[in-house]
């Protein structure tokens, strides 16, 4: 899936001890549950909608609930696994024994920042009780007791991780640092509160950035840089982070975003994806750079079908690269089509960059879903052209045209699977369901499709299926939870209006934004990845935007293939060192490799700029 998007956890350390796993069976099987919770009410509202013409007035509610809950719980799992996406890059080039004592402050941090949040998530619980659902007809609480339970239980997962992997002197080194910031902060309180907007910059800016380095996960850079700005120099109470962050979670738009999540793993535990690949294969493979166009075209198919790009790139890599090394592409050639693909087909439907951007800026999802797959076609064109430029010296000894009967066999064993995608994007597009529908609906489909013509799921593999979605839900709506939190204190201060004024005094008007913006989403694509730098960056920008007479399906498209670029960008970006790690070729060799590509992408991206038809010509 980030990540996320897309947003996922092999930059993370994934092979660490987990501290609390026998503790956290049963917490695994609730959130997996409750994702079958979520599913099941979702498909039974959307028959009984379409079918009875009667909606099931009590399901929004249930399924809210069951959300809020399959997130606390899942970001608990996504504690234990390690799975909290963080940027790695430089703790890694650090001595080994630096490392390790960077490693606990970044786990003490967390904690800390956890902590310093559980009484006001407490409270915020508490007060949500004079709240009534009015269909259900119980208290809100029953909902809002998820942000204290979570929260507690991840703070004391992070304890227990330092404890379990960190030496006692580190620990309390790295204690005795958290305890003198936060006593300096303290005694600095009045002097930071009259320094007015200065402090942005020292919470919000160094403090992130501070946290990036030492490979605090994402989610908790933004929160520990807005729990202190707010603490230390405003006089806002805590009880209204936990406020912004339940509302970054609580959007019914998101809950397609898990459905696509496990959409994904069916794609890869079925082989449907690699049908898809087998079938492009055969219909292209004899042609010069065939298996770069089958690469491309089976990352844009199914990127329509999973959503996430980890998922597509580990379906098509295992299936295309060893007939590619045999025709002479060089491993990191590979790698770096691998990336630049993946970052091509972000925007193709049912895209969670776009589902999470529509539900934080307010933009149309079925917009945002057509014409995501008109501008992933530009970029394709333009990395095709590249491919067929790279390939005019590629060995083709040996390589025939494939049988009739052999296309039409692996179209027809395809061809369940190919619908999938055409489904998604033809049911949002035309408004005749929403993407949370759909993402129910098209689960239904693969798992019956699965079970009946691609091998099946066991029980066992299912479940395993359901809590690692748990887990990368988790993960996401924690990112989006505090990504929010900290938008809205940025907001707040006033800094929104200024970046107005400076954006709307740039030289060249919606031209000179619009390039700004470029160069924006671009580094934050490198440092934050998609799902981070849209919702924190969206308040901000789209107001801007309008103004300026932007028109917003425009604006999106370039920044999400900005932001996606940058994904892929080396030495940070997170998205190539994703590429390398399912390629399993070294990220030193395919460095050199990805910058043609890169520049293919970026030509892409400035012909959508320019054009602004290309985004919305088609709606």
């Amino acid at each position: 899936m980030a990540a996320a998007d897309e947003i996922l956890p092999l930059v993370a350390d994934s092979d660490a001890p987990r501290a609390g796993s026998r503790f956290m069976r049963p917490v695994e099987a609730l959130a997996a549950a409750l994702l079958m919770v979520v599913v099941l009410q979702l498909l039974a509202n959307a028959l009984s909608r379409y079918l009875l013409h009667l909606p099931i007035i009590w399901g929004d509610e249930v399924a809210s609930i069951a959300f809020i809950w399959l997130a606390m719980l899942g970001s608990l799992v996504a504690i234990d696994r390690n799975e909290h996406l963080r940027l790695t890059l430089f703790v890694r080039a650090m001595p080994e024994r630096l490392q390790r004592f960077v490693d606990t402050l970044a786990l003490l941090l967390v904690a800390a920042f956890l902590l310093a949040l559980a009484y006001p998530a407490y409270d915020y619980a508490s007060e949500e009780s004079f709240i009534t659902l009015p269909a259900l007809g119980i208290a809100g609480s029953f909902r809002a007791a998820a942000l204290p339970v979570g929260i507690c239980g991840m703070a004391a997962l992070a304890v227990a991780h330092a404890v379990r992997r960190s030496k006692l002197a580190d620990i309390l080194i790295s204690l005795a640092i958290v305890a003198a910031a936060l006593g300096a902060m303290w005694l600095a309180a009045p002097a930071l509160i009259k320094a007015g907007n200065v402090t942005i910059l020292l919470f919000l800016v160094g403090f992130v950035a501070a946290c990036l380095v030492a490979g605090v996960p994402i989610a908790f850079c933004f929160g520990i840089g807005t729990i202190c700005y707010l603490a230390f120099s405003t006089h806002v109470p805590l009880l209204v982070m936990i406020g912004r962050m339940d509302e970054g979670m609580s959007s019914l738009v998101l809950l397609s975003v898990p459905v696509f999540v496990l959409l994904g793993c069916v794609l890869d535990h079925t082989g449907m994806g690699k049908a898809i690949v087998d079938f492009l294969a055969s219909l292209l493979g004899h042609v010069k750079a065939g298996m770069s166009y089958v690469l491309l075209g089976s990352l844009f198919v199914v990127s329509g079908i999973s959503g996430s790009k980890v998922s597509d790139m580990a379906t098509v890599a295992p299936a295309l690269f060893p007939e590619m090394k045999r025709r002479g592409h060089k491993p990191k050639e590979m790698i770096a089509l691998l990336a630049t693909g993946a970052a091509m087909a972000d925007t193709v439907p049912p895209s969670i960059v776009l589902i999470v951007l529509g539900s934080v800026a307010g933009v149309s999802i079925a917009a945002l879903f057509t014409s995501g797959f008109v501008v992933a076609m530009v970029l394709l064109l333009a990395l095709a052209v590249l491919a067929r430029f790279k390939a005019r010296h590629e060995d083709m000894a040996g390589v025939t045209r494939a049988p009739g009967k052999l296309i039409l066999k692996t179209m027809l064993v395809a061809a369940p699977a190919l619908l999938l995608p055409f489904f998604i994007r033809g049911a949002v597009s035309s408004g005749a369901a929403t993407a949370t529908e759909v993402s129910t609906f098209a689960v239904v489909y693969a798992l019956i499709v699965g079970m009946v013509l691609y091998g099946g799921i066991s029980l066992r593999t299912f479940y395993g299926m359901l809590v690692e979605t748990a887990a990368l839900t988790g993960a996401i709506l924690v990112i989006l939870a505090c990504a929010v939190a900290m938008a809205w204190a940025i907001t707040q201060a006033g800094i929104a209006n200024d970046l107005a004024a400076f954006m709307g005094a740039l030289p060249g008007g919606a031209w000179g934004f619009l390039a700004v913006s470029i160069l924006v989403f671009l580094v934050l694509g490198c440092i934050l990845e998609g799902l981070p730098a849209i919702v924190l960056m969206a308040p901000l920008m789209y107001p801007i935007a309008r103004k300026l007479g932007i028109n917003d399906i425009h604006y999106s498209m370039v920044i999400v293939t900005a932001m996606n670029i940058g994904l892929m960008t080396p030495p940070i970006g997170i998205g190539f060192y994703l590429a390398c790690k399912i390629g399993q070729v070294s990220p030193d060799e395919a460095l050199s490799a990805i910058w043609p590509y890169l520049v293919a992408l970026f030509a892409g991206l400035l012909v959508i700029a320019a054009v602004p038809w290309i985004s919305i010509g088609m709606l």
